[in-house]
C-alpha cells in the first residue's frame, strides 16, 4: 500500500539493518488493491531476494520467514491478519502500522472514512502486531491534518512520511526488543465498517461540502465516487469546494456546463465538478467529458434510497436492491 514505499525506502537507507527479503502480493493480486505498491523493483535494485506471495500465513511462507532468523518483521500495508505462527517467528516481534490514531477508526480504509466524515485530523500509529484486528500495543502516534483540499492520496502520502519517521526513530529500541509500548484498551475505539466500490455512489441530497468531502475521499487511487444517470455510473473525480450554499435546485440536477466543469445542485447549494469520465474511464476534464457525452443542464443524477444513504455511511446493512 502507500505507506510500504516510505518505510522500505527508510529501512534500506538505515544503517543500523540489513533487510533480507521483502514479501509482496503478485502482480495480479496488487493490481486488484486500491494503492498498491510495487516493491518488487526497489528491492531488487536493492538486492534484496524478493517472494511474491498474497497470503503470508501459509505454512510455506512461515517456514521462508522462519529460515531467515529475522530480528523483527515490519508489516506495511497488508489487507489480511498476520496469524500467530508468523507473529512469533522474530526475535522481536512484527511491528506494523494503521492509519488512524488508534484505538479511533481500528479496521480498513481509515483515511477515507475520515476525509469522507469530514474530519480535520487523522495519523498514522505504530504498533506491535497481535492477532488480533489494529488491538497490538502502541509504539509511537503521530497526528496529521486533513485540509479542504487534501484528497485520499495527498493525506495519505503525510501518513507514509509519519510511519517512515516514527520506524527510524525507534528502531534502536526495537532491535533489543526495548521499544516503548502502550496497551490498548479493547473497549476503545471503533471500528470501521468494510467499505467497496459500490458504496462510492454520491448522495446529492446532502450539503455540498459534504459532497465535496465525498469525492475528494474516493478519488485516485481508489475505485472513486460516482452518480447514476438512467441507472450507469458517471465517475466523480474532483471537485471544487463550494464558496457558498444556497438553494440553487433539486439535488442532483445539472445546473450548468462551464469552461471551469459541471456545476450539480446538492442540498442547500451546489458545487462544480471540474474531474469526471464514464466508468472505466481516467479522470477527465468535467466540461470537455460532459460535451463529448452530451451531459447538459436539465439531466439530473438519481436520487439514493434512504437505506442505500444509511449504508455508504457505514450505518445499515447492504440493501437487497444495490445493483449498479
Amino acid at each position: 500500500m502507500h505507506e510500504a514505499q516510505a518505510v522500505l525506502a527508510a529501512l534500506l537507507h538505515s544503517p543500523l539493518v540489513r533487510p533480507v527479503a521483502v514479501i509482496t502480493p503478485p502482480d495480479e493480486e496488487r493490481r486488484r488493491l486500491s494503492g498498491a505498491a510495487d516493491l518488487a523493483g526497489p528491492a531488487a535494485a536493492a538486492g534484496i531476494p524478493v517472494l511474491r506471495e498474497g497470503d503470508v500465513n501459509r505454512p510455506e511462507v512461515v517456514a521462508f520467514v522462519r529460515a531467515l532468523d529475522p530480528d523483527l518483521v515490519v508489516a506495511v500495508g497488508w489487507t489480511r491478519l498476520l496469524g500467530q505462527d508468523l507473529l512469533s517467528v522474530p526475535r522481536h516481534g512484527c511491528v506494523g502500522f494503521h492509519a488512524s490514531l488508534l484505538p479511533q477508526h481500528r479496521g480498513r480504509a481509515p483515511v477515507n472514512w475520515a476525509i469522507l466524515r469530514g474530519e480535520t485530523v487523522t495519523g498514522n500509529t505504530m504498533m506491535l502486531l497481535d492477532p488480533g484486528a489494529d488491538t497490538g500495543d502502541i509504539v509511537d502516534q503521530r497526528r496529521v491534518s486533513i485540509g479542504p483540499e487534501d484528497t485520499c492520496a495527498t493525506v495519505y502520502e503525510r501518513v507514509a512520511r509519519a510511519g517512515a519517521e516514527m520506524l527510524l526513530a525507534h528502531l534502536p529500541a526495537l532491535l533489543t526488543g526495548n521499544a516503548p509500548r502502550r496497551p490498548q484498551d479493547p473497549a476503545a475505539g471503533d471500528v470501521l465498517p468494510r467499505r467497496t466500490p459500490a458504496m462510492g455512489v454520491i448522495d446529492w441530497d446532502r450539503a455540498p461540502r459534504a459532497v465535496h468531502d465525498w469525492v475528494r475521499a474516493l478519488t485516485v487511487p481508489y475505485p472513486g465516487a460516482f452518480g447514476l444517470l438512467d441507472g450507469e455510473r458517471v465517475m466523480v473525480w474532483r471537485t471544487r469546494p463550494p464558496r457558498r450554499e444556497e438553494p440553487e435546485g433539486a439535488p442532483g440536477l445539472v445546473l450548468d456546463v462551464e469552461p471551469g466543469g459541471v456545476r450539480v445542485a446538492a442540498r442547500g447549494g451546489s458545487l462544480l465538478v471540474t474531474e469526471m469520465s464514464g466508468r472505466g474511464e481516467p479522470p477527465q476534464p468535467a466540461a470537455s467529458w460532459a460535451r463529448r457525452a452530451g451531459l447538459r443542464p436539465g439531466a439530473r443524477f438519481a436520487a439514493v434510497p434512504p437505506e442505500v444513504a444509511r449504508w455508504v455511511l457505514g450505518h445499515g446493512p447492504r440493501p437487497q436492491e444495490v445493483a449498479w
